[in-house]
């Protein structure tokens, strides 16, 4: 329960904060980003996402992940509607400003478009991943699956979230401002290198989580009835 609450909730902060572009000053200049990592708002919290998955699928499966994941894509529809019919709905003359409230929760079309889709096809290829290399190792090196699994995952979501939301979206709704080629490839290389680097090192914590439920599940079943 609490990895499946931890999931949901990086979902949702990261359908929340995906319209903030970060921009981090680095100590080195990097090809194509230059001495500034920028990145859309929600890469951290969906990072967390996928530390969740991996979690969930070795621990039950991946016909339990992939029921997680796609019923996570449906609530993020209720979350979209509560949000927007919200904003809707008439304000208080005590409320804050209600220009300034759908500025900061209403996620443009372009967006949530990126959002979602991105979300739908990364993450059932990412315990799709977990999965097969897990075949592949009989079981073994957790490690190896966590990382590879999530770095394939994590460069689909990227690709697909930053062409969506920022070029391919604006321009087809007229929306927003269409980034140049370069921009968005700074912006896809700043995203991925954040998550990939979240990926390595939340491998340690995969394995404290794993071995944590396996051990209580192990007290458990040595309990007499």
């Amino acid at each position: 329960m609490a990895l499946i609450g931890l999931f949901v909730t990086a979902l949702v902060t990261a359908q929340l904060t995906a319209s903030k572009v970060l921009a981090f000053s680095l100590p080195v200049s990097l090809p194509l980003t230059g001495t500034e990592l920028v990145l859309p708002g929600a890469a951290l919290a969906y990072a967390l996402t996928f530390l969740a998955s991996d979690c969930y699928t070795e621990l039950y499966g991946r016909r339990g992940a992939q029921i997680v994941v796609n019923v996570a894509f449906a609530l993020n529809f209720v979350v979209l509607a509560l949000v927007w019919s919200t904003i809707a709905a008439p304000a208080a003359d005590t409320s804050i400003d209600p220009d300034m409230f759908a500025d900061v929760l209403g996620a443009s079309t372009n967006i949530v478009a990126g959002s979602l889709l991105a979300y739908v096809v990364s993450q059932n290829w990412d315990v799709i991943a977990f999965h097969r290399i897990r075949e592949y190792t009989g079981g073994d090196r957790l490690w190896l699956r966590n990382i590879g699994s999530t770095a394939t995952s994590q460069a689909i979501d990227t690709v697909i979230f930053v062409a969506v939301a920022f070029a391919v979206g604006p321009a087809l709704l007229d929306v927003g401002v269409v980034l140049s080629l370069e921009e968005l490839v700074a912006l896809m290389i700043g995203q991925y290198l954040l998550k990939l680097g979240i990926a390595v090192l939340d491998t340690p914590i995969v394995y404290a989580v794993v071995a944590l439920v396996r051990s209580r599940a192990d007290r458990v079943a040595d309990v007499p009835s």
